[in-house]
């Protein structure tokens, strides 16, 4: 019977296992089994006669025997005539069936060294000692390995690491290690795998137990792999991981090892519990990070090679070991970079400025940019306060357009600066993307790296001049209501001009809604109240359009006298010495609206440099 067990514990199929011992000759293998060792003898016999298929042989019974010529395979060992030879008696005279056509005995030497041989190997060979043997050949599911016998040693028992071809061992002279021996069917397996593993876990207690952490130690690399190689220190394998062969970059560590070099490597760390030792290549030289700070000082400029490009900037290789950032903020003082890779590829060779140095933590912060001269440090002398600058609309936002005056530097036209007259909502009301327009430099605040321009400041102020002169004081002019609030309505008086027409001023009535008397888009005339040209504001009213100069007189002597004061002739609420005041108490909606675009400003002042940084 098979021994399942067997074949199951070595990896070796049934199938395999049947080949394995079925591909012996018959002949090779019937005398195995036991009633035949029991029954038969072998005994000396004489040689008395050779012919070309026979060999006679006396073996002291009363008819000889005979033994086929071809047991003689080796040409150097013959048959000759007198030699004793030992041979088996597969049975005696009396037993017809065993006898040959001529009533002789048959007889076996090739039979008879066989079973000595396997009684010897049985004396001698004990499960896990080492034998030594010839490998003869390569069968299915294994080698067969002589040893005085055969007995088959497993493919996946071969060696650690199963072999490509294990036919390459034949021939040659092994040692293994008995794993089996199974007595019922005369079957030894052994083990090379095993023997080499015994052998290593040996070694590796006695290597464990003198390896210190700092040793410089010899070793074969084994086996490489993406993060690093293993390195067999004699008995036990060490991890050399790829941060630790250079202290420069590597990309793969077969750019710094091959398989079966013989390499000397520090111990860095062992894990006596898990048998993991971490080796290292560079720690063997001295850190080229080690006073750093001296040989780069900051503000120096150096040369280094471009080694990598990432989306935020681009690492530089100063010497072997050590590589700098050039973060993409440290690029340019003006131009808008969106990657890297617009200024520098891999392998340029660029001079940096040694920004910041931090030995502890291994980096090195350089600028490309600081190698040039800051234009900003000399943009006060390019754009005087009160010059002329022409750029295109490079962005617009909510409260102004920032117009590039040259490559990197933009200049922000806020939108109170726009018009003198006109209430702008949005930039996109004046001008547009791209747009190449003309402006006056306000201000230039070289430390925030800010331009202010104007628009509106390339004419004169219609406030000072032109606007008095076309509106007076008692004047009729027609307008169009534009905005309806609880306090009044807001009337357009030409593109961009509007006066305030109080809700006071709407009726001769008590108005507690103005939309109860006009309505957006409705065309009207009014009378001016009041021009204020420091204030840029126009008071109107609609009550007043029919009045007389006396009626004016008259109301404005009646709100003094209901006031509690005297009619002044520096009021300037109306027309004539008894008009009355021409703008009321202002709201809290009111006081929120005159104040916004004051506040506005201040606002886009902080906004901008966000912006700026983005774009």
């Amino acid at each position: 019977m098979v021994n399942r067990n067997l074949i199951r514990e070595f990896d070796v199929s049934e199938e395999d296992w049947n080949v394995a011992v079925g591909e012996l000759d018959q002949d090779d293998t019937s005398w195995l089994d036991s009633k035949y060792v029991d029954v038969n003898e072998i005994v000396e016999g004489t040689i008395i006669r050779v012919d070309d298929e026979m060999v006679l042989v006396d073996v002291g019974y009363k008819s000889e025997g005979t033994i086929p010529r071809n047991e003689w395979e080796d040409e150097s060992d013959q048959p000759e005539v007198g030699q004793v030879i030992r041979v088996l008696i597969e049975d005696v005279e009396d037993t017809q069936s065993r006898l040959d056509d001529r009533g002789m005995i048959v007889l076996s030497k090739r039979k008879a060294e066989k079973i000595e041989k396997w009684l010897k190997v049985m004396e001698t060979v004990h499960e896990g000692d080492v034998v030594s043997g010839e490998v003869t050949r390569k069968i299915k599911g294994g080698l067969l390995v002589d040893i005085g016998v055969n007995v088959f040693l497993p493919a996946s028992q071969v060696d650690i690491r199963r072999p490509h071809d294990i036919g390459e061992y034949i021939g040659k002279t092994i040692e293994c290690m008995v794993l089996k021996i199974d007595e019922a069917r005369r079957n030894i397996v052994v083990s090379r795998r095993s023997m080499i593993e015994a052998q290593r876990a040996e070694r590796k207690s006695e290597l464990l137990k003198d390896l210190e952490k700092g040793q410089l130690r010899k070793g074969v690399v084994k086996n490489i792999a993406d993060f690093g190689a293993f390195v067999d220190l004699g008995g036990i394998d060490g991890l050399l991981h790829i941060t630790d062969m250079s202290w420069g970059r590597i990309n793969h560590p077969s750019e710094m090892v091959k398989i079966d070099d013989e390499l000397e490597v520090m111990i860095l760390h062992i894990d006596y519990e898990k048998e993991k030792i971490a080796l290292g290549l560079k720690q063997k030289s001295t850190s080229p990070w080690e006073n750093v700070g001296d040989k780069y000082p900051v503000n120096t400029t150096v040369k280094g090679t471009v080694v990598n490009v990432m989306s935020y900037g681009a690492f530089v290789k100063l010497e072997d070991g050590i590589e700098g950032l050039v973060h993409i903020s440290e690029m340019s003082w003006t131009k808008r970079i969106s990657h890297p890779s617009e200024l520098v590829s891999i392998d340029d060779v660029i001079e940096v400025v040694v920004l910041r140095i931090d030995e502890q933590k291994q980096e090195v912060s350089l600028g490309m940019k600081q190698t040039q001269d800051n234009p900003w440090e000399k943009v006060a002398d390019r754009y005087p306060i009160g010059g002329l600058v022409k750029g295109k609309v490079r962005n617009l936002t909510n409260y102004g357009a920032f117009i590039e005056i040259e490559e990197g530097i933009d200049g922000l036209l806020h939108v109170s600066d726009m018009s003198w007259t006109r209430k702008i909502s949005h930039p996109s009301e004046v001008v547009e993307k791209s747009e190449e327009v003309e402006c006056k430099v306000l201000s230039v605040d070289q430390e925030r790296r800010r331009i202010a321009l104007g628009l509106k400041q390339m004419d004169e102020d219609p406030w000072a001049t032109d606007i008095p002169n076309r509106y007076q004081q008692g004047q009729l002019v027609n307008g169009k209501v534009t905005k309806i609030t609880n306090f009044g309505v807001f009337v357009g008086l030409e593109d961009g001009l509007e006066g305030l027409l109080h809700i006071s001023e709407l009726a001769d009535h008590k108005v507690e809604n103005p939309q109860d008397v006009v309505n957006v888009g409705d065309d009207i005339e009014v009378k001016i109240l009041r021009v204020d040209s420091e204030e840029r504001k126009i008071g109107l009213s609609r009550k007043r359009v029919e009045w007389a100069e006396e009626d004016e007189a008259a109301a404005e002597a009646a709100e003094a006298e209901s006031a509690g004061r005297e009619v002044s002739g520096d009021l300037k609420g109306g027309i004539g010495s008894e008009s009355g005041p021409l703008f009321k108490a202002a709201s809290a909606e009111e006081e929120s609206v005159e104040s916004s675009d004051e506040q506005v400003v201040e606002q886009a002042e902080e906004t901008a440099d966000s912006v700026q940084s983005e774009d």
